[in-house]
């Protein structure tokens, strides 16, 4: 794969050379990203038990992207080298470096284009369809993006059929999704409207999406649809940020429930001057009681789950214990502070409740505190730290196991190197 990423380079750099067109319509850029991150993991995820040892370990992402675009004509092709030090030996014959991006898109003019290969899919504030940059992998997907864009309008069709290798001559259309894409096949369309004299915009979403439910065993394909729909609302001035969100998900899950399931969100963001700012959000989604009739737990999908719902990714970034699919309610308060042009923090206090009563147990969850803070040391590096507790209950022990007793704790520190190393137009 390193040998392709120069061989291209070496034959792309003569083309520039030659051409002696005035206009330079073409753009070729190329960017490496070094992002090495340590974790101390007390309680992270899950909830620890009593007399269980901490944990740590630094990942990191290497990455090398490459840009190619003109009027009509875009193309992109990223690959990375994910894992955690000391996993591969000195001496490796067997890498581990491949594409996370690779992907076209055409311009037809008149704002029509279409995408298509291995891209990401990030839209509105990310809590349906998120590109999960914290992951050292990140999250992408195999799809087929048609759109169309004005001035106060835009609007995207995402169509996606997945298969696990192309050696099938019969046997049907049967997908293991548990080593590929979650989904066999998805449809999405998104729309967006942005108003022209006040800062006001509305995007609309609708998601259906195709769930293998089929026998490994026989080969037997058997799809079962979900659909998620809602709209996200944003109104910012000099000083307020507002947004909104409502989804509703319908149909059948992979386990053949019906569906009825939902989820709302409200943010409120205040900035006092350069140096202060204020918010307070509220995130409900619904769970199920476990007693028959409609699944009406809310799954959140595809969505960058640790930028909501508390730093140590108890909720939706993992799953919860023991069968239960109780929902969430998140209250939260935080605050913002810029110490100077190069460094600001911020800190997050989250009070957690169950959507539905697990038991005879209570509704609170536990609160969660979250402190970051981020240092601009020079143009293109960036580092980063992190430190959250949690202080939970026995109903946390019921639904996500371990011992609210113990403390639970997580710190982290993080280096972004991320360099733009060659452009050139022509």
């Amino acid at each position: 794969m390193k040998t392709f990423y120069w061989s291209f380079l070496l034959m792309l750099l003569p083309s520039m050379a030659y051409t002696q067109n005035t206009e330079k319509e073409n753009e070729f850029t190329m960017s490496m990203q070094i992002r090495p991150r340590a974790e101390y993991r007390n309680g992270a995820l899950t909830p620890r038990d009593e007399g269980v040892a901490p944990t740590s370990f630094i990942n990191n992402r290497a990455r090398l992207s490459m840009d190619y675009k003109r009027s009509d004509l875009e193309l992109k092709m990223s690959a990375q080298h994910v894992g955690v030090w000391g996993q591969d030996p000195q001496i490796e014959k067997n890498g581990r470096f491949m594409l996370n991006e690779a992907w076209a898109k055409m311009n037809f003019g008149e704002g029509f284009f279409a995408q298509l290969g291995r891209q990401s899919l990030i839209y509105d504030d990310e809590r349906i369809l998120g590109g999960l940059d914290w992951n050292v992998a990140g999250r992408y997907h195999d799809a087929l993006k048609l759109g169309y864009a004005n001035k106060n309008n835009e609007v995207h069709l995402i169509l996606a059929f997945n298969q696990n290798n192309d050696n099938r001559t019969s046997g049907g259309t049967y997908y293991d999704s548990s080593t590929g894409q979650p989904y066999k096949n998805m449809q999405t369309v998104w729309y967006h409207y942005k108003a022209d004299n006040v800062p006001f915009g509305a995007s609309l979403l609708f998601m259906n999406l195709g769930l293998e439910t089929g026998d490994k065993a026989t080969d037997d394909s058997h799809t079962r649809y979900l659909q998620t729909m809602g709209t996200y609302l944003t109104y910012k001035n000099s000083n307020w940020n507002l947004d909104g969100a409502f989804y509703y998900q319908m149909g059948k899950n992979k386990t053949a429930d019906k569906v009825s399931a939902l989820m709302g969100s409200i943010q409120a963001a205040y900035t006092f001057d350069h140096t202060w700012g204020a918010v307070a959000s509220f995130d409900y989604l619904s769970g199920d009681k476990g007693n028959g009739g409609k699944y009406k737990a809310f799954d959140p999908l595809y969505g960058t789950h640790h930028k909501f719902y508390g730093a140590m990714d108890y909720f939706y970034a993992s799953t919860f214990a023991n069968g239960y699919a109780p929902g969430l309610m998140d209250a939260r308060i935080g605050g913002r502070f810029r110490a100077s042009d190069k460094v600001d923090m911020e800190l997050n206090y989250h009070y957690f409740s169950t959507a539905v009563k697990v038991q005879d147990l209570k509704k609170y969850l536990g609160s969660e505190v979250d402190y970051q803070i981020n240092w601009s040391i020079m143009k293109d590096v960036k580092l980063s730290a992190g430190y959250s507790f949690m202080r939970g209950t026995k109903t946390m022990d019921a639904v996500k196991t371990g011992n609210h007793k113990s403390w639970q704790d997580w710190g982290w520190l993080s280096l972004n190197i991320n360099p733009k190393i060659l452009f050139v137009k022509w």
